[in-house]
């Protein structure tokens, strides 16, 4: 079993398509990194779960938990917006705040259980209409292939998200050095930082393990201590690679570069089949 490198950053996102911070050291659970993406921002007009796609603006905002969240609860938020004005989420200037950025009326929810489907229901009063929205989500330029839409789990066609999650589909996202490297040697002018992508687990590869790497994990399970994970596909980019957040600039190039060299993916999604603890420098194994 082939030592295919080892936990360079690991990464959390309180408030999906906010940004987040860095860890030492997490819990995984079959849900995913605890306190990974427990919250998100509710078009209140569509009554729709909200995310980056459609509104890159919370990407220029960044959030942090007050304390550190437990397995199965939902820890307290705190929202530091592009004005730099710092809110809770019982604040009650929230949900203003959150649509003054927006541009429409916005709230700001928890998780909620998954039995409650109707709160992430997809907005799709017309099919036609949901996929030349989609499409335009993707930022396609003419001539660039859409994702295939049958590689993704059959519920979110009428989901925004795995009812009981905030995930479009897997809970965990790796990106390897090796994938980073490759794109950044296609376009050296572009800014490849990792914050673009938004992985959970960014691994430093061992020397000798060039390109896109992690394509080839797909189907096997990679162990890390005493979690076990298991590749399960890889992820189509969208719009959100190109947006501007924190320091970071727009850059449109990063897109046109993942479509043209990378068949529109950079990176994997994970599932966790044995939960566990992740730590930075931890190794990680390739098991089959």
């Amino acid at each position: 079993m082939p030592v295919v490198g080892k936990i360079k950053e690991l990464w959390r996102f309180p408030v999906k398509s906010m940004q987040g911070s860095t860890l030492q050291r997490c819990e995984v659970t079959p849900q995913g990194v605890i306190g990974d993406r427990c919250w998100a921002m509710r078009d209140d007009t569509r009554e729709e779960v909200q995310w980056g796609k459609m509104f890159p603006q919370l990407m220029l905002c960044s959030a942090r938990y007050r304390k550190e969240p437990n397995y199965g609860t939902v820890a307290p938020v705190e929202i530091t917006f592009p004005d730099s004005e710092v809110l809770g989420n019982d604040d009650p200037r929230m949900n203003q705040k959150l649509s003054a950025l927006c541009g429409r009326p916005a709230s700001l929810w928890p998780l909620q259980p998954a039995a409650n489907r109707d709160f992430y229901k997809r907005y799709k009063p017309d099919t036609q209409v949901w996929l030349t929205e989609m499409s335009e989500l993707f930022a396609r330029e003419p001539g660039e292939p859409l994702p295939d839409f049958s590689q993704f789990p059959e519920v979110l066609m009428d989901y925004v998200a795995v009812p009981g999650t905030f995930f479009d589909n897997e809970e965990l996202h790796l990106i390897s050095t090796a994938s980073l490297e490759f794109m950044r040697q296609k376009n050296p002018e572009g800014t490849w930082d990792i914050r673009r992508f938004r992985p959970n687990l960014f691994i430093e590869t061992v020397p000798g393990l060039d390109g896109l790497v992690e394509q080839e994990w797909i189907g096997k399970t990679l162990r890390i201590g005493d979690t076990v994970l298991e590749i399960s596909a890889p992820t189509p980019r969208c719009g959100m690679t190109v947006r501007p957040q924190g320091d970071l600039p727009f850059d449109k190039t990063i897109l046109r570069t993942i479509v043209r060299e990378g068949n529109q993916n950079l990176g994997v999604g994970a599932h966790v089949r044995q939960p566990g603890s992740l730590q930075v420098g931890a190794e990680v194994v390739l098991e089959r």
